[in-house]
Parts: structure tokens; sequence; C-alpha cells
């Protein structure tokens, strides 16, 4: 009997990446919020742009980077508060969700994975400080293929990790774009849509749709 893998994204899906910023919104003030969006859309950008040119740099090097310009963009931060974002970054609050649907899985016989842009040590302190390590067979870190996803290469390392057949894998993520390159490459997968964002990637659906990890559908 083949046993079903459920695959996570680490941050957005299972970690609130806003998290970090929100601990010290009262040092940043009414900035905050928009200084949180850009330190994310920066860091995707700088792992696009990257993979696309050849030039890796690990996830931790890009979320510094990433921080430093939305920094500057929003008139600039003082190096203790810079460094207690970096290492709240470490570790980021796990939604709500996060914990129960994982146990329900396990509970229900299912393997379960994280499949992430971060460094091996960044997922190993986010997975830990959670409380989710009992509840995740395999943590994954493209940081093995020097490439970040949409890169095929970075879904492979499921294949490699389980070798289970790519109808029994389930990919869950918060992000559209992920969610796409992980229908390209033949998995099963549900958008954790959180933000109640329009669809796109027409061509590359999702199997599912969802608000929240509440109610996984079973493969």
């Amino acid at each position: 009997m083949t046993k079903y893998i459920y695959v996570f994204d680490a941050y957005g899906t299972l970690f609130d990446v806003h998290s970090a910023i929100a601990r010290f919104r009262h040092e940043i003030g009414e900035r905050a919020e928009q200084m949180s969006d850009m330190w994310r859309i920066k860091q995707l950008e700088y792992t696009w742009t990257r993979t696309l040119m050849g030039e890796y740099r690990d996830f931790r090097a890009l979320t510094v980077e990433a921080l430093d310009y939305a920094a500057a963009r929003f008139g600039g931060i003082s190096v203790p508060l810079r460094e207690k974002l970096l290492a709240a970054y470490e570790r980021l609050d796990a939604y709500p969700d996060a914990a129960a649907a994982l146990r329900k899985l396990k509970e229900n016989g299912a393997g379960t994975a994280i499949l992430s842009n971060g460094t091996p040590d960044m997922l190993a302190s986010a997975v830990e400080s959670a409380g989710l390590a009992d509840l995740v067979d395999r943590v994954l870190s493209v940081d093995a293929v020097h490439r970040f996803k949409t890169a095929p290469e970075t879904y492979a390392l499921v294949d490699d990790a389980f070798g289970a057949p790519r109808d029994a894998i389930s990919f869950q993520s918060s992000n559209r774009w992920d969610i796409a390159g992980a229908r390209k490459f033949g998995f099963h997968t549900v958008w954790i849509n959180r933000a109640g964002h329009p669809d796109e990637y027409a061509d590359l659906s999702p199997h599912a749709v969802l608000g929240s990890l509440e109610g996984l559908p079973a493969l």
C-alpha cells in the first residue's frame, strides 16, 4: 500500500514571515507593515534572480540583504534592532493551524515533510522553536542543490528523499508561484491561500485551494 506524503513549504505556509517584525512593531512604528512586506518581496526576488543567473547565495544571506534593503527604504534601523529582527527570523511563529494539521496527518498514517528555500540550520531552528519537530519526518532544504524554488531540481529533492510516486505526493504552499512549480513537476498541489489573493498561472492550477491548513483533502 502506497504511503502518502504531505510536503509543506515553510515560510508563509507553516511559519508567519511577518511575525519577526510584528514582535518589534513598537520600535519600528507605523512603517512596520510596509517594511515587513518589502523584506519579504526582496527576499523572494533575490532567490529568483540568483537562480536565473547561476550565482547562488544561501537563504540566510539573502534574508539579511533583503532586510537591509527594506530598512533603508523606510528610513533605516539601528544596529541592535537589525540584530533582533534577524534573530527573530530564525524563530518565526508557526501559524495556529500548523501543528494540528501535521498531527492529524501523522495520526492518519501519512508521511510529512518540509521543502523550503531556507538553509538547514534556519529550518531546524524554526521547526524546533515552533514545537513541530516530532510532527515532521523530513526537512528538505534547497541548499542541497544550490538553486531556489521553482527550479525543478528543488522539487526533485522530494523524489530523492521518499522514492514515492508523484501522485502520492501532496504539496502545500501559500505561495502561488510555488504551487505552479510543484504542479509542473507533477505533484498533487494544495494552495493555502491565507491572504485571499486572486488566482494566477492559470495553466498550472492547484488541485485544491484552502484558506488555511484545516481540512487538507486526502489523496
